[in-house]
């Protein structure tokens, strides 16, 4: 369950970096499926409309709280 959980961490880590990349300039690598946060969800959510560079900043780093929690807890 640890890999499992370890795994949507580093997932959502590399997302909200490549959506990042993908918002400053053109993400070419595995854009379909790094960039979905960035051009389904971000886009649809109100709240969010012009501050889509911290969305994906902040889907990195809740990605990277993820990884660093579940590597702490041992289950």
């Amino acid at each position: 369950m640890r890999k499992a959980i370890q795994f949507v961490g580093l997932f959502l880590l590399v997302a909200g970096i490549s959506g990042t990349i993908d918002h400053l300039f053109v993400q070419p690598l595995m854009s379909v499926v790094l960039n979905v946060f960035n051009r389904f969800v971000i886009p649809n959510i109100d709240a969010l409309a012009g501050y889509e560079l911290y969305a994906n900043l902040s889907v990195a780093a809740v990605g990277a709280v993820i990884v660093v929690v579940a590597e702490k807890v041992h289950a």
